[in-house]
């Protein structure tokens, strides 16, 4: 690999591996607050596969507001591997990107003639509109049910364990073909990482409640570079102890 490749591919990381995490973080969490069930779904999942010892010593700042740590307080922080085993979290992720893909829309153009299996005629340099936010709700390919935040439809009927694989010429949140995006498993290991710890420590519910999942509002879907919520719309977070996340899982699921 010369260092040509190396300097663009490790560009390409930085830049494109920030502004869209963060979108997917916030449209996935957006959808838990409307989603109450499966959010408790995750925490049971990420209790099953906690093991006793994965919670980390973190320092707490002093009430002095100096750099010295007095006081100690734990905080689980999931690393890489950890996440690997967090199936429904995987799928809840992929059903969010779904939904609210993080690049909403990309296009392109033919090199030569050519006809689309749909008839048309294009020729070279003409633009073709791949809108991903739109192919990702349509029932004849998601099914009668695609406007719902599903996560199960991710999971392989041979066990709760296994992601069921989806075309990538289906689920485009990434792209396709030999142009796809070369940061799709880091960021999904990343958004997993953030995601698990920061459920495990906060409850957040939308300050809104008005704001309805089926009927998006255009006033604070954004169609930019990537898809975002926009300033008006707010969360309400507080911190979570263990017995809280424990009574908010029996509660809901069975």
């Amino acid at each position: 690999m010369s260092p040509k490749f190396l300097r663009d591919t490790f560009l390409s990381l930085v830049i494109a591996g920030s502004d869209t995490t963060g979108s997917t973080l916030t449209w996935l969490f957006w959808l838990l607050s409307k989603n109450p069930s499966v959010e408790a779904k995750i925490l049971d999942e990420i209790y099953r596969h906690q093991k006793p010892n994965d919670q980390q010593q973190v320092g707490k700042p002093s009430a002095g507001g100096d750099d010295s740590y007095k006081e100690q307080e734990e905080i689980t922080i999931f690393k890489a591997e950890e996440c690997q085993k967090l199936t429904y979290l995987h799928a809840a992720v992929c059903e969010s990107l779904r939904l609210f893909p993080t690049v909403p829309m990309n296009h392109k153009m033919p090199i030569e003639r050519d006809v689309l299996p749909s008839g048309h005629i294009v020729t070279p340099n003409t633009k073709i509109i791949m809108p991903y936010y739109s192919t990702g709700r349509m029932v004849s390919v998601w099914g009668e049910d695609c406007m719902e935040f599903k996560p199960e439809r991710w999971i392989s009927p041979a066990g709760h364990d296994r992601i069921l694989h989806q075309p990538s010429y289906k689920f485009q949140a990434f792209g396709a073909g030999p142009r796809a995006c070369i940061g799709r498993e880091m960021s999904l290991t990343v958004i997993k990482m953030i995601a698990a710890t920061i459920l495990c420590h906060y409850r957040y519910e939308l300050a809104d409640l008005t704001i309805h999942l089926r009927s998006p509002n255009p006033s604070f879907l954004k169609s930019r570079t990537t898809s975002r919520l926009s300033s008006d719309v707010h969360f309400v977070v507080s911190a979570l102890k263990i017995n809280s996340i424990l009574t908010l899982i029996r509660s809901i699921v069975k």
